[in-house]
């Protein structure tokens, strides 16, 4: 651990588990029954590979018996022999009630207070689409046509779509390729008459030797290293120079890139890639912040100038209009797939991340989807049920090619579903954006003595869905907590389990009464 602060030392409540720090410790989650450690100043990825799995995080731990843990700045924490240890300032604070909803809401009020305002409702009303892994560093606009079409013929709804990696001239020059896209305000005007959003990918990099670059380079605007030098980092597609984003200066020269494309082209938003606490380091210097918290905190700001917005990584921000997606997953079955959405998707909720999505249906890590592999059928219909009913959903491989007609129509089958739910999804994040509520929640933040169950959530207060995550499974034990709920073949049960036969297509949902 740091010593940057006094260190601090909380013994364990009997029962009591904490959640928060890392979405990539969501599997972890909750945290007390067994060692853990976490230093939220320099990793927001997995504990082992920091250049993996990297999310949201916050300086945050709430706790199922009301406590929580809260500091301005990062710090470390670890929890071992009934303790939980803490530096960088972290602050010990109890609610009245001592409910893990008590300490969310206690912390939302006073550290993350909720905006009053949601992302664009068209994020949430159909499917997102995005066309990395159809299109991977080579979309055109023929190409992006011809997606958007075949989704429509298979039955899919229209919904926001994004054009991910490799539409620009390069990285920094936040214009369109003009080989790739001869004339993107047509396709644009194209897609909006389909019923699509539009919303283009980018990245806080500038290519070296590039005009962007050196305009940069004269005006301030570059990262600096601790040697003064303008920085050229490595991260995955290469050797870029990082825009200073907490530079004011730096933020307008790329917010009028962007505004042009919406003002010029008809671009609707924009998906705010990278910005990890990882593309940054301690000795770095920034014009403002001393930290890779500050930069990542600063370039997520930025997205705040428009209501279609994604990030993948966020440091704080909780409570405030920014749509938030889990990170790139391989298309398997295990803890680093499809068993991982659940978990890390409370997560986000837990730390002020209400307006949530799953990544792409079958996953979106692109070294996974290798030209000839076959897709998992029955994953992806899997994953698109656990996905369906997050807060957003997001495809990007085209169903319609990877799967045969029963498989399809599982998929659509569940898109269904949540198109028919959609009402009471918009009237959730309406809610999170007036208390900060998260949107899917933990059984134990409506039920205390749930804090195990892990492979279901609540979708608000009332619904409770338990995707079926096994391959080959024929039933689903589905864990009830206090009440009486109303099955989905119509049958009332009170609190205990309920072995449910299952099928291709089920996802089964319950309803309170």
């Amino acid at each position: 651990m740091s010593n940057n602060a006094a260190m601090i030392s909380v013994e364990l409540l009997p029962g009591e588990h904490w959640w928060g720090g890392a979405v990539a410790d969501g599997l972890a989650m909750p945290f007390g029954l067994l060692p853990h450690r976490r230093d939220l100043a320099v990793n927001a990825g997995f504990a082992d590979d920091p250049s993996a799995g990297a999310n949201q995080s916050a300086p945050l731990l709430v706790s199922s018996r009301g406590r929580l843990l809260w500091s301005e700045g990062p710090f470390a924490f670890a929890f071992a022999d009934g303790q939980l240890t803490a530096d960088g300032g972290a602050k010990l604070f109890e609610a009245a009630g001592g409910t893990l909803r008590d300490a969310f809401l206690l912390a939302s009020r006073n550290f993350f207070p909720p905006s009053g305002r949601m992302p664009a409702h068209e994020l949430f009303d159909g499917p997102q689409y995005n066309s990395w892994i159809e299109m991977p560093y080579s979309p055109t606009q023929e190409g992006v046509l011809a997606y958007v079409d075949g989704l429509l013929d298979a039955g899919f709804p229209p919904g926001v779509l994004m054009i991910d990696d490799r539409w620009s001239a390069d990285y920094g020059d936040w214009r369109f390729d003009a080989s790739r896209f001869p004339d993107p305000a047509a396709m644009v005007e194209q897609l909006h008459a389909k019923g699509f959003l539009v919303m283009l990918w980018l990245v806080p990099f500038i290519s070296p030797d590039s005009d962007q670059f050196r305009e940069l380079r004269s005006r301030g605007l570059l990262l600096a290293g601790a040697d003064g030098e303008v920085i050229v980092r490595e991260w995955w597609n290469g050797f870029s120079a990082l825009l200073d984003v907490t530079n004011s200066e730096a933020g307008k020269w790329l917010l009028s890139q962007l505004d042009a494309l919406c003002d010029e082209v008809g671009v609707d938003g924009f998906k705010f890639d990278a910005g990890d606490l990882r593309d940054y380091r301690d000795g770095d210097r920034p014009a403002h912040g001393n930290g890779p918290v500050d930069l990542c905190e600063a370039y997520a700001r930025l997205g705040l100038n428009y209501a279609f917005n994604e990030y993948r990584a966020c440091w704080k921000m909780g409570g405030q209009p920014i749509a938030q997606r889990l990170h790139d997953k391989p298309p398997t079955w295990g803890t680093d797939g499809l068993l991982s959405l659940i978990p890390e998707g409370l997560a986000q909720g837990l730390i002020g991340h209400a307006f949530t999505c799953a990544d792409m249906v079958g996953g979106g890590e692109l070294t996974a989807f290798a030209p000839g592999t076959a897709v998992d059928q029955e994953q992806f219909v899997r994953y698109a049920q656990c996905a369906a009913l997050f807060p957003m959903m997001q495809f990007s491989i085209s169903p319609s090619r990877v799967l045969d007609a029963e498989h399809l129509a599982a998929v659509s089958s569940a898109v269904a579903l949540r198109q028919e739910l959609l009402p009471e999804i918009r009237a959730l994040a309406e809610h999170a954006a007036e208390t900060g509520e998260p949107i899917i929640r933990p059984l134990a933040y409506h039920f205390p003595g749930f804090e195990h169950v892990n492979d279901q959530f609540l979708l608000g207060e009332r619904i409770l869905v338990a995707p079926v995550l096994a391959r080959g499974a024929v039933r689903r034990t589905v864990v009830l907590p206090g009440g009486t709920w109303v099955g989905p073949d119509g049958t009332e049960h009170g609190e205990g389990l309920v072995e449910l036969e299952v099928g291709l297509s089920s996802l089964p949902v319950f309803r309170r009464t």
